[in-house]
């Protein structure tokens, strides 16, 4: 009698996590499957699953693909890029927009295989998508803040009453500016640089 089981071929990350030995190949073809069944990332599904940590995957993912690994944590939440991407898109790829510089939009995502997301995104907004790979934890957690951070200034500015705006002398030019170097220096921008450099170097 045949056997009947179909062998599942690991992925890039589950095979890597599979020599690290952090997962088993029967665990690691198994939560393939899982999240394949339930349409949830390989990622998101071992964490949600208490299978293993989020920080050894994003470890053995970085290691991987040879890309950095961005701590989410030290980034201000109210500068993602919220707005160019709908809410419904990011819930369904577990994916945050970062930072958009010209016409590329630079993507936090704890699983590099992740492909499907990039391409939505660029399907979206018309721009090149650029991966940044971040701890899953960190991502959940970071997807909540920056979307909570967006409806309250929505909120905030619905709340605003046109007797208080201000039509004195227009000093936009010069706020724009500061707002330029403020955002240019934060942690994700520098992060980004360091990328951008080291890949001329190469």
């Amino acid at each position: 009698m045949e056997d009947s089981t179909t062998s599942i071929r690991l992925s890039g990350l589950a095979r890597r996590l599979v020599n690290d030995n952090l997962l088993s190949e029967q665990d690691a073809e198994t939560a393939q499957q899982a999240a394949k069944e339930a349409n949830v990332g390989f990622v998101t599904h071992l964490v949600n699953n208490k299978m293993l940590s989020s920080k050894d995957i994003a470890w053995a993912a970085s290691q991987e693909f040879g890309v950095p690994l961005f701590d989410l944590d030290t980034m201000n939440m109210e500068l993602a890029a919220t707005s160019v991407i709908e809410e419904k898109l990011i819930r369904k790829h577990n994916a945050l927009p970062l930072y958009q510089r010209g016409n590329k939009l630079y993507v936090a995502v704890s699983d590099p295989t992740n492909l499907r997301s990039l391409d939505e995104f660029q399907f979206s907004t018309r721009l090149n998508t650029v991966q940044i790979l971040v701890d899953e934890q960190q991502l959940s957690t970071g997807i909540e803040r920056a979307l909570d951070d967006s409806d309250q200034q929505l909120d905030d500015f619905g709340d605003a009453e046109l007797d208080d705006i201000d039509l004195g002398p227009d000093d936009t030019g010069s706020q724009q500016d500061d707002d330029d170097v403020k955002i240019d220096d934060t942690p994700v921008v520098r992060f980004i640089n360091g990328i951008l450099t080291t890949a001329i170097k190469a």
